[in-house]
């Protein structure tokens, strides 16, 4: 069985496949992979359980296949929440993960509470609806300036705790026992394997 990742950012969709292994008992591919023409699902509702909700239902509506869709950002405290669900696009449409790192930084310049969480649902959807919903997250602090190559997004400038590296700066392994999605994904694995178990369930 096919499970598509309704994502087109490859960073993502090979840390998803990544975390979940390669004996989960399906095949893992990207939403380029099922479907070019698929087009962008907008993510416009105000939390990220429902954009995850929104983004798996629609795909596997429209691909028949089951579907994982994840909704993930940053909520800085100091900045009452926010980037939350506009963490993707904090800069302004079509800027670049540097353009939101950068727009963080300058707002939390004087701000002495740097506090701040990943988080992540994530939802499985198969041709009939929603199979169901998980969440993960991981807590930390906003440092004063970014440092790491790896990972993506606000990977540069977040610290987790216990920690004195970014997420950029730690290796994909040491990222993966912690991050919020890695969290999120040790659920969302277990119900993908009760959904597979009550297929092999159902009378033919």
């Amino acid at each position: 069985m096919k499970l598509v990742i309704a994502s087109r950012n490859s960073k993502k969709v090979e840390e998803i496949s990544r975390i979940l292994g390669k004996r989960l008992g399906v095949e893992v591919c990207s939403l380029v992979e099922v479907d070019e023409s698929l087009p962008e699902i907008e993510e416009d509702t105000d939390t990220f359980q429902g954009n995850a909700v929104k983004k798996a239902v629609i795909v596997a509506a429209k691909t028949g296949l089951l579907c994982l869709a994840d909704d993930s950002g940053l909520e800085v405290f100091a900045l009452g929440g926010k980037p939350g669900v506009y963490s993707a696009r904090f800069a302004g449409e079509h800027k670049s993960d540097k353009d939101n790192n950068r727009k963080l930084l300058e707002l939390m310049l004087n701000k002495s509470d740097r506090r701040a969480r990943f988080v992540c649902y994530i939802a499985l959807a198969d041709r009939d609806g929603l199979v169901g919903l998980v969440s993960g997250q991981v807590k930390g602090r906003i440092a004063f300036r970014p440092k790491g190559k790896n990972g993506f997004g606000y990977d540069p400038v977040f610290v987790p705790y216990g920690y004195d590296k970014t997420f950029a700066q730690l290796s994909s392994g040491e990222k993966d026992k912690i991050s919020h999605r890695r969290r999120a994904l040790v659920k969302a694995r277990r119900m993908i394997k009760d959904y597979l178990v009550s297929l092999d369930s159902l009378p033919l």
